[in-house]
């Protein structure tokens, strides 16, 4: 049976559409006026003039951006008010995603392939497409787990694509345009630094998304919550650490460490309400435990607070950011001490049993020790315990109404119904616990409280972004074997030689597999006599590619000539003419090219490379390969434990 809408439910709908409207009416007037500032700041040459534009900009972007928001938490939450319970939940600060120009590879990457590779360009539209449409569809994640793969696809790819397309010494021309996330102004490189970093700020963004949207008021959603800002924190940090010279402010140094740090904040306000989900709160111990918490919330947000007030990040911070944090701080300093006195006030007296244990706790639980009478005293003295926990009450209340006249300052956060319900649900709690305990008769001045020494059950994390957990494979497999056929690699161009076989068989020695290496070639044998020579890789046997080939398939292939002989194709690398002599320093050189300083993002894919640098000359690495290369029914002689002669 359907039933009837409870009328208030209606009313509250109906109030929440109008809000919505109300918000995009603001958000298209927002719209407008950053395309005016858009087109005024990029045809402007005044430095000036450029520089009032981005400010502009970015109060515009912070506005739209807490718009967009404002709507993101309507369209989350219907239940507004839920006053009762005392995991209300309060907004936490998501990021918005960085935009990025559509990106035309299509003639850039065919021109390099046929340039470089000697290969049609045209044979590889399926492939360059494929990579287009991937960077296209990663511009919009979706808000959950494969978003987040098809941002992790899409870096992982990005190391393929520097290795093939990417030389130490040049660029490819492209420009890859993004705009910040916090001012929305544009910047643009052609190093593809910038656009794993840009890719990597919104694998961070896109996890601040997903841990804001989550439902504290359940212990599942909590943990997913702080699951979500720990991975945001990981990526903001690896970002800080292995990429150096962004060109766009929301990832310079100074903001990725105020980022990394306003999400630690927001996993310790996650354990703060997990513990007032989980914990027996008329328990004296779990009261102090909670008060802790609040007090190291408090403490982390007043850390937030700091890093925003520095120059480089005040004038760039959205305001509202900058107040919401300082609204938390003082907030949670509040909590402490409603807290603290809720501990001292409304639990018994200790059994002799318990004193011992509460002494012991209550000696760590202040920064300073209270004034007045021995601990021991205190907490068996119900009239001493209700003086402190009066004290602790009237620096709540203090510090609740600086928390609401904060809040009151900023426009944005005015409109956030959400967060005034909560600063004022705890000011009335604090409030009305103060005049249950507030004795007519009491004649003494109110102490100062001291503040309450902040302390985590459960330390944040900041959890490392984990490439290898999206399996991909190179889009551009078919150009061969990346320990060669690499952007940073030159080869001569490749050779055809027709080989007949000697009664000594082909008078060469054969190395490896993906591709094969001549070795060695016999003096004034069959192999040298066709001009193979020592350090030739085996590409082709009779038409048939052999790029990607193992060892036994090219003997086999080799085997299976008549007399007829064989064609075989070959290429030299440039430089490798006497393979001892490989300067392993340059195979293991690294693409910077303007963002990058050589930092450990170029150690890692060198180390990548590594494996195959050298282009595999360095053999020793590979003798785990080299039994493949010993055949019978072949006539050869052992020439080593890792090569074999044919």
């Amino acid at each position: 049976s359907q039933q009837g809408c409870d009328p208030f439910a209606q009313t509250q709908r109906s109030k929440l559409q109008h809000r919505r409207a109300r918000i995009n009416q603001q958000i298209n007037k927002e719209m407008r006026m950053r395309a005016g500032a858009e087109n005024l700041f990029r045809a402007t040459s005044n430095h000036k003039v450029k520089e009032t534009v981005a400010l502009e900009l970015s109060y515009v972007n912070s506005n739209l951006q807490l718009l967009k928001e404002e709507l993101e938490e309507l369209n989350s939450s219907v239940d507004v008010y839920q006053n009762e319970s005392e995991s209300i939940s309060v907004p936490m600060i998501p990021l918005g995603l960085k935009e990025t120009k559509e990106l035309d590879l299509l003639v850039p990457l065919k021109d390099f392939i046929s340039e470089h590779y000697g290969e049609e360009g045209i044979l590889y539209e399926k492939e360059i497409k494929e990579f287009m449409e991937l960077r296209q569809a990663m511009r919009t994640p979706s808000r959950n787990e494969a978003g987040l793969e098809l941002l992790m696809e899409y870096y992982n790819q990005l190391y393929f694509l520097d290795s093939r397309f990417f030389p130490p010494s040049k660029t490819l021309g492209v420009f890859f345009h993004w705009y910040d996330s916090l001012t929305g102004v544009p910047s643009h490189q052609r190093a593809l630094a910038f656009e794993k970093g840009s890719v990597l700020f919104n694998l961070g963004a896109l996890h601040t998304q997903i841990g804001a949207r989550q439902d504290r008021a359940s212990l599942p959603g909590l943990n997913q919550a702080i699951d979500a800002f720990q991975k945001a924190a990981g990526a903001f940090n690896y970002l800080k650490e292995n990429f150096s010279n962004a060109p766009s402010l929301d990832m310079s140094a100074a903001s990725l460490t105020m980022l990394v740090r306003l999400m630690v904040a927001q996993v310790q306000e996650c354990v703060f309400e997990k513990m007032t989900l989980l914990r027996a709160q008329n328990d004296f111990l779990a009261r102090l435990q909670l008060a802790q918490e609040a007090a190291r919330v408090e403490y982390v947000y007043s850390l937030v607070h700091q890093t925003m007030s520095q120059p480089h990040v005040k004038d760039y911070v959205p305001f509202s950011w900058t107040t919401m944090v300082q609204v938390k701080s003082e907030h949670f300093k509040a909590l402490s001490h409603y807290f603290a006195a809720i501990a001292l006030c409304d639990c018994p007296a200790p059994s002799d049993a318990e004193l011992l244990e509460q002494e012991k706790a209550f000696l760590q639980f202040h920064v300073t020790m209270p004034e007045g009478p021995s601990l021991r005293v205190l907490l068996q003295d119900p009239e001493e315990r209700r003086k402190l926990g009066k004290a602790h009450l009237k620096k709540a209340i203090m510090k609740h109404e600086e928390a609401m006249r904060i809040h009151g300052l900023c426009k944005i956060l005015r409109k956030m119904d959400i967060l005034q319900e909560v600063l004022s649900f705890a000011h009335k709690r604090s409030l009305s616990k103060y005049s249950e305990i507030d004795h007519e008769e009491d004649f003494f001045e109110t102490g100062e409280a001291p503040d309450i020494h902040p302390k985590t059950h459960q330390k944040p994390e900041i959890k490392s972004p984990n490439f290898s957990q999206v399996k991909v494979t190179d889009l551009f497999h078919r150009l061969g074997p990346l320990s060669v056929f690499s952007a940073k690699n030159k080869w001569y161009p490749a050779r055809r030689v027709h080989l007949m076989r000697g009664e000594n068989g082909f008078g060469f020695t054969l190395r490896g597999d993906s591709p094969v290496l001549i070795a060695g070639v016999i003096p004034g044998g069959c192999a040298a006599e066709a001009g193979l020579k020592e350090g030739d890789y085996i590409i082709s046997v009779n038409g048939k590619d052999c790029k990607w080939s193992k060892h036994a398939e090219v003997v086999q292939l080799l085997k299976s000539t008549g007399k007829e002989g064989v064609d075989i194709g070959v290429i030299t690398l440039q430089g490798s003419e006497c393979p001892k002599a490989v300067d392993r320093k340059a195979a293991v050189m690294s693409s910077g090219s303007g963002m990058l300083k050589s930092n450990k993002e170029n150690s890692r894919k060198s180390l990548m490379n590594s494996k195959s640098a050298s282009t595999l000359l360095v053999w020793s690495k590979k003798s785990k390969r080299s039994k493949k290369s010993t055949y019978s029914g072949v006539p050869f002689t052992a020439v080593g434990d890792n090569e074999a002669m044919y």
